[in-house]
């Protein structure tokens, strides 16, 4: 056998090998559960098998065309608010009735290695590898026929990074890059956001979760954020995900700032449950244990609350993956979620109605919840907007309800991704669709308001459950001591 002929075959050897793996990453494991069976208060919690790489399912957006439209559920009718935006994502319903959109993308980086080369492949075939827009629009529907005829962009770059979080109040728009808060100067009804931003607080930049989703309480005087892991199971140390993973609280008046909750690996939708007057919010758990874990998760969150991550999920399901030792606390206090929404369907968007609005009796007390859509999932989960029941009392009740779908076109393909959820001012259902470009509006032709739930109006915060500080340390220093 010659060199030459030896040298041929080691390379035929090795794109049979080559081929071999990436066959292997694009036909992974198929789920054994539906995502119902994973999703409610007592969701099925299989064996968990580690995979050394996501098993990925690439999707490909291919837009809705000119009146292409998502299936609404019995009774609902969906239309066009608006469109041609570029990566429209969360919302934010002005008292005037105007809706500010921030178009964005993440900043770039992200993990590395094998998983990161394949992750990123997969987000730029779902449209989500493009720059940041960086832009904040506002639109608004005058003539009250649900679709908005004017559009404005409030601003684009100057200061605004991989932006997201937004929340209005006395005269502040309140924003989160993905690194720090921001407050903008801004009356109702202006079309631009102009002037010098004030910087409230850095943030932890960038990881794998970039999104800085933001509240107010409902006496304005505290800003929650939403931060999520560097990471997806702290396989860079604990180091690096200190002051992440959480959901912080600032006081507006003095400054000051506290981890108001820990252990939440990638929480997105902050609301207050109108019924109670608690924080809720929607999480995306971990990769990599396979199709059917972990479930991303609706919960309140008190106070001072645990939820486990990376150690520890679903309450008491240790994650023997990670290396860094666990915290002795975690075994008493960490919670337990109050209702999974399903596995890897990217839980975003989440907004409470009560008493029916637009959207009728079926839907007259609960969260809708915005379901991105699996990117490591076979058969895709997610791709939808749901409606979670709850009772008088405030709990959820039952499984999800489809509100919005088909939005998966067809093997390999979708025509749009549900991001963000919100109430306007007439009480319809807004739903943005980043990879289309659209704002859904959703109402209940004919529909008249029923008597809506009293709100719980929290004049203040509880103290927080202080826990030693060799706990407190394990979890890294707080953003601004470092």
């Amino acid at each position: 056998m010659t060199n030459r002929t030896c040298k041929l075959l080691i390379a035929l050897g090795i794109l049979i090998l080559v081929v071999g793996i990436i066959a292997w990453l694009l036909h992974p494991r198929t789920a054994e559960h539906t995502v119902d069976e994973v999703s409610g208060h007592r969701p099925i919690l299989v064996e968990a098998d580690s995979e050394v790489v996501p098993g990925i399912n690439l999707i490909k957006s291919i837009g809705w065309g000119a009146s292409g439209k998502p299936q609404a559920a019995p009774g609902l009718e969906v239309t066009r608010f608006a469109e041609g935006l570029d990566h429209p994502r969360i919302m934010h319903v002005l008292p005037n009735g105007d809706v500010l959109v921030v178009e964005t993308g993440g900043p770039g980086g992200g993990p590395g290695g094998i998983t990161g080369f394949f992750m990123k492949l997969a987000f730029m075939r779902v449209g989500a590898g493009s720059p940041s827009p960086n832009a904040i629009v506002l639109l608004r529907d005058g003539d009250g026929d649900g679709k908005a005829e004017q559009r404005f962009v409030l601003r684009q770059g100057d200061g605004l990074a991989s932006p997201s979080g937004l929340a209005w109040r006395d005269g502040k728009l309140y924003v989160t890059n993905h690194d720090a808060v921001l407050s903008f100067d801004y009356a109702l009804g202006d079309t631009k956001l102009a002037g010098e931003p004030k910087k409230l607080m850095d943030l932890p930049p960038a990881g794998n979760h970039w999104m800085r989703n933001i509240v107010l309480s409902p006496d304005g005087k505290y800003l929650y954020i939403a931060v999520g892991s560097s990471s997806n199971i702290g396989e860079n140390g604990m180091e690096a995900e200190r002051g992440r993973a959480a959901i912080w609280e600032l006081n507006l008046g003095t400054g000051s700032r506290r981890r108001y909750a820990e252990g939440l690996r990638n929480a997105n939708g902050l609301a207050w449950n109108p019924s109670t007057g608690e924080l809720w919010t929607t999480v995306n758990e971990r990769d990599q244990l396979g199709p059917d874990l972990v479930p991303d998760y609706l919960t309140n969150v008190p106070v001072g609350a645990q939820y486990g991550w990376p150690w520890v999920y679903w309450k008491d399901q240790i994650d023997w993956r990670v290396n860094d030792p666990m915290p002795e606390f975690l075994n008493e206090y960490t919670r337990k979620p109050e209702y999974a929404l399903g596995p890897h369907v990217a839980a975003l968007g989440l907004a409470f109605v009560t008493g029916g609005e637009r959207l009728g009796s079926n839907f007259g007390n609960g969260a809708f919840i915005a379901r991105h859509g699996s990117w490591n999932r076979t058969p895709p989960s997610g791709y939808d907007v749901v409606f979670v029941k709850f009772d008088a009392n405030g709990n959820p009740q039952g499984l999800p309800q489809p509100v919005l779908s088909g939005f998966l076109a067809g093997k390999g393909e979708t025509r749009g991704r549900p991001t963000w959820v919100a109430k306007a001012a007439d009480g319809a259902l807004l739903v943005t669709d980043d990879t289309a470009g659209i704002v859904w509006r959703v109402v209940a032709p004919g529909a008249t308001p029923a008597a809506a739930v009293k709100p719980v109006v929290t004049s203040h915060m509880p103290p927080r459950r202080q826990i030693d500080s060799a706990t407190e340390a394990s979890f890294g220093k707080d953003p601004e001591e470092e």
